[in-house]
């Protein structure tokens, strides 16, 4: 039988390090997290992390959306910005 807490704290680790990393596939990986944590609080009865997840789910679609959309700084951009300043 799949453990889904197990999996849980795979997805979780793992969404740290790639968001950390700056890649967007951690946002999806996080989004499939919030999943498992649902399907985990409805065959517990602990119902109380349906709504939270379903919440983080949404913030997690929003900054996916808002992170892939925003322009990226190179570094010609900030050694123009420190010499101006």
């Amino acid at each position: 039988m799949l453990r889904l807490d197990y999996l849980s704290c795979l997805l979780t680790v793992t969404s740290t390090i790639l968001i950390g990393r700056r890649c967007w596939e951690g946002w999806l990986v996080a989004i499939v997290n919030c999943i498992v944590i649902c399907v985990i609080g409805v065959r517990t009865a602990q119902l109380g992390f349906v709504p939270a997840n379903v919440f983080c789910f949404v913030m997690s679609a929003i900054n996916l959306r808002t992170w892939r959309h925003a322009p990226t700084a190179t570094v010609q951009d900030v050694n123009k910005d420190t010499r101006a300043a």
